[in-house]
């Protein structure tokens, strides 16, 4: 029997009627100052929610300390849980299901964002080309400083505090940030970990915080409730690894282990929100599927054919959209009937206010107004 994209699947707890997955995207639309969850996200998530599907939270932050991106929600205080449950309640008042998808941005960041606070990472310094979005506007940034041994523990404490709260927010499960040049990635990629104890230079040492992440999550969620996205080969935020296969193979083979919900790889033919390789493959979907004993969940420019052609293929098991997502509240639906897209907006993705966020037109809306 053929696997399709809209075959129903099971990723470790959660049951599934289809595998058109809605990407983490950042969008900078919670409310100020507090990066609460309000009405116009729990609109946003509520109109992409489709029965039996998935939806990967945009990024959020577990901590102040953390921040590096001016509108994106946190979960670090109850009052941003109680924001996140409003939204959860909408996605699931739709039939879907809904993780969350825990930030570190570490050397991404700039005092502006974070109160004062010196971006951390794993080893000192900034990154050539870099921009941060801060409350006045696009800027570079801050210096960061190594992130010593002596604070992980605490910092282990933001992640597993943040579980926590997305568990009493209602959501299905949590996913680690581990990729796009945040901390989990600047962790370990050697382009950013210059470090010389126990979290650099080997592969292992360098995987060592990723792995004790996980082991967080996992003690408050439990087995098939816990994911990660990872970025094999991925250049945002100036990164950059000497053995990107020896170093993704080894850290896919440790995270079995831990019998996650699914494996979130983003193709290397993307750099941040733009396709800089369009012609190429589901390439490292491809090869971590030999290795990891999960679903795996492929995102990175895919429109509607590729994506049935890469689940179709047995390359990954479920495709994750972004931009489309942006525009079609009902990509869903569209997919399944090959109906026309919206164009998306690149020009409102991180605005503020709801022009190209809630006002794309679900599809009949948009015949209705072409009649």
């Amino acid at each position: 029997m053929t696997v399709t994209l809209f075959s129903p699947v099971e990723i470790g707890a959660t049951s599934l009627k289809h595998r058109v997955v809605m990407a983490p995207l950042t969008r900078s639309r919670s409310v100020q100052p507090g990066d609460v969850p309000g009405e116009m996200m729990k609109e946003y998530y509520g109109q992409r929610a489709s029965d039996g599907g998935l939806i990967i939270s945009e990024a959020t932050t577990i901590a102040v300390s953390g921040k590096g991106w001016y509108g994106a929600p946190g979960l670090y205080t109850d009052e941003q849980a109680e924001g996140w449950k409003g939204v959860v309640e909408a996605v699931h008042a739709k039939g879907g299901k809904m993780f969350s998808q825990l930030w570190h941005t570490g050397r991404a960041s700039h005092v502006e964002t974070t109160g004062g606070i010196t971006p951390v990472s794993a080893s000192a310094g900034t990154f050539e080309g870099g921009i941060v979005s801060t409350s006045t506007g696009w800027k570079p940034p801050s210096p960061a400083r190594a992130l010593e041994v002596s604070e992980i523990p605490q910092l282990l404490n933001d992640y597993r505090r943040a579980a926590e709260r997305a568990m009493a927010a209602g959501f299905d499960g949590v996913e680690l940030h581990g990729a796009n040049g945040y901390l989990i990635d600047q962790f370990l990629q050697d382009g950013s970990n210059r470090r010389t104890d126990e979290y650099g230079g080997s592969i292992p040492n360098r995987a060592r915080l990723l792995l004790e992440v996980m082991e967080v999550l996992g003690s408050v969620w439990g087995k098939g409730r816990i994911a990660v996205r990872i970025g094999p080969g991925g250049t945002y935020n100036g990164m950059s690894d000497s053995n990107v296969n020896a170093l993704f193979d080894y850290v896919t083979e440790q995270l079995n282990r831990f019998e996650l919900a699914y494996l979130h790889v983003i193709e290397p033919r993307v750099r941040g929100n733009t396709v800089i390789n369009e012609g190429q493959g589901a390439i490292a979907s491809e090869r971590l599927k030999k290795i990891f004993n999960g679903k795996i969940v492929a995102a990175g420019g895919f429109e509607p054919k590729t994506a049935e052609e890469t689940v179709e293929a047995g390359i990954a098991d479920l495709v994750a959209f972004g931009r489309n997502f942006v525009a079609n509240p009902d990509l869903v639906r569209r997919i399944r009937e090959r109906l026309p897209l919206n164009p998306y907006d690149r020009d409102t993705f991180y605005t503020f206010d709801a022009k190209g966020y809630i006002d794309y037109p679900f599809y009949d809306a948009a015949n209705r107004a072409g009649a």
